[in-house]
Formats: C-alpha cells, structure tokens, sequence
C-alpha cells in the first residue's frame, strides 16, 4: 500500500510538474495571437517619411511588436512630398505586390498624417485590395500649418527660397533612404491645405464626418475605416522635435492640435481617440520612443488597434 502511494505521489508531482512547464512554455516562448490579424497590416508614412534612415525607424519598433504576438506586417515608401494621387499610385503597386507574395486577397492599411489620405486614395480607387482603412493623425481636412506656409505669395523670392529648401530635403531624405522617387514639395502642400484636402474629399469621400468634429461612415464598399489622433504637442522635456512641433503648432492658436494636425480635422469613420497626449512624431514612437510618461505607449495603441482589427474579422 505505501508502495502505491508513493508512486501515486511520484505520478502526481510528475504531472504537476510537465503542466507547470507547459504553461511557461505557452506564456514566455509561444505567441498569445493577440496581434494576428486576418489580412497584413501595412503602414504607410507621411510628410518627409522614410522607412529606415541609418537605422532610425520611422515605425519605431512597431513593426517587430506586432509581428510578436502574430501579425503579418509591411512597411512601405513612397514618395516623401507628392500630390496625394501620385503617393496613392505608388502605394497600390506595393500593396499589389504585398498581396502577390503574401497570398492575401486584401489588407489593412494604417497611414500617419499625409499617409492618412494616401491610403484612402487607394481604398477609394481600388477597394477590392483594402480590408480596412486607419488614419494616424490623418490630414483629413487639411492642416492650418499648410495653410500657413501657403500664405506666402506664389511665384515671390520667399517661395522660391522655401520650395527649394523643401524640395533639397526630401530629395536628402529619399536618396539616404534609398527610396528611388521623384519629390514635389509644393505639390504635397498644395495636397495638405484646407483647400486642398477638401477638393481631394469631393473625389474620395469615403469615411469623412459631415460634421465639424464628428465621425464618419464606419464602412463603404465594404472597407472598414477607423482614425485615432493626438492632442498635445510638448510631451517630453527629453524630446527634441517637441521645440519643433511647438512653432509648426503656433498657426493652431489653443485649439486641439498635435503640432501639425487639428484633432477634429484627423477624424475619420470610428473615432477611437482624439485627445492622446501625442504629438505628430509619438503617434509613430519618433524619436526613438520618447513620449508622454503618463501616456499610453505609442506602441499598445498599435498592438490594441491589431486586436480590435482582428476581433473585428479583419
């Protein structure tokens, strides 16, 4: 009988043992599929947007966080200053490449500020690819800091002067970076004015509020559309773009704003927020991480938006 016993404990303690190691095994080496989106997530810059300079990611470090936990991610380049449509057509001759070798029947497109309207302009055009649409601090309905600069007499000497500057650095930006494309500065902002936003909605309205501050369409032609954006512009002592963002953010006065992004005007079809301590550089993690320190972390906004992509059959 105490021979029995003694290995019934023995059994015991041997099964204990291998679901303790089981359960390690599951929470430390296997992914949780948190992040395991149905179709690729692609993410699309903005403005003097790169993939990779020198080892400065754009996406900084969001790309491998979602890839962790099982999502299939792409990070384009287009053009860094273009016309929406010219950035639009580059961007589709990628996403048909992503499908091709990925063997996806669509995606889910994510764009950070002129990346916002560069992805619907494929949604729009070509909503057969497109699983979902989020905009990142999307200039949905313009920029008052765009409008500023264009308040600068066209064909003057001033023009002149900040359209080659302009032009000479997303021409830098591109060739360090490897990107390969042809660079107009004053065509991306004429694309980001008010004006120009709103002529560019009239062709691709698809998820813009009718309302000031509203939301918009959560589907059209069968394309989910999202948009999430920052409020703050000064969020680390420690971040030197903060200075930056504070000038590019003067033409706002106090109204809501990320430095180069109204809050209202990023809105498009389910608003998720639009009062994260973020300025326009945090809602990518630039640079390198440093953000609010009483803020959510720029990365599980994009690890919790995957998961609502996911639950959401996407």
């Amino acid at each position: 009988m105490i021979k029995i016993i003694k290995r019934l404990t023995l059994l015991s303690l041997l099964m204990t043992a291998m679901q303790s190691h089981a359960w390690f095994w599951d929470s430390w080496f296997q992914p949780n599929h948190y992040t395991e989106t149905k179709y690729p997530i692609v993410l699309a810059h903005g403005l003097l947007g790169f993939d990779e300079i020198l080892g400065i990611e754009y996406w900084y470090k969001i790309p491998a966080e979602l890839r962790k936990d099982g999502a299939e991610v792409y990070v384009t380049q287009v053009a860094n200053t273009n016309y929406t449509e010219v950035r639009g057509e580059q961007l589709i001759a990628q996403v048909e490449n992503i499908i091709a070798v990925s063997g996806a029947s669509k995606v889910n497109l994510i764009g950070h500020s002129h990346g916002g309207p560069t992805i619907r302009y494929v949604a729009s055009v070509r909503p057969d690819l497109v699983a979902s649409v989020t905009t990142v601090a999307g200039v949905n309905k313009g920029s008052k800091t765009a409008d500023f600069v264009r308040k600068i007499p066209e064909g003057s000497a001033a023009e002149a002067l900040l359209a080659s500057m302009f032009q000479a650095l997303s021409t830098v930006i591109d060739f360090v970076s490897g990107g390969g494309y042809e660079q107009d500065a004053l065509g991306a902002m004429a694309s980001l004015t008010t004006a120009g936003a709103l002529a560019f909605n009239a062709d691709h309205p698809q998820g813009i509020p009718e309302s000031a501050c509203g939301e918009g369409a959560y589907r059209v032609n069968g394309v989910r559309y999202y948009s999430w954006s920052g409020g703050g512009v000064l969020t680390n002592v420690l971040d030197p773009s903060d200075a930056l963002l504070g000038i590019t953010s003067v033409p706002f006065g106090f109204t809501d704003n990320d430095g180069l992004v109204g809050t209202c005007d990023s809105h498009l079809g389910q608003v998720i927020r639009d009062d994260y301590r973020m300025n326009h550089l945090d809602e990518v993690n630039l640079l390198f991480g440093l953000h609010h320190l009483f803020e959510t972390d720029p990365i599980t906004t994009y690890r919790n938006h995957a998961n609502r992509l996911k639950n959401a059959g996407l």
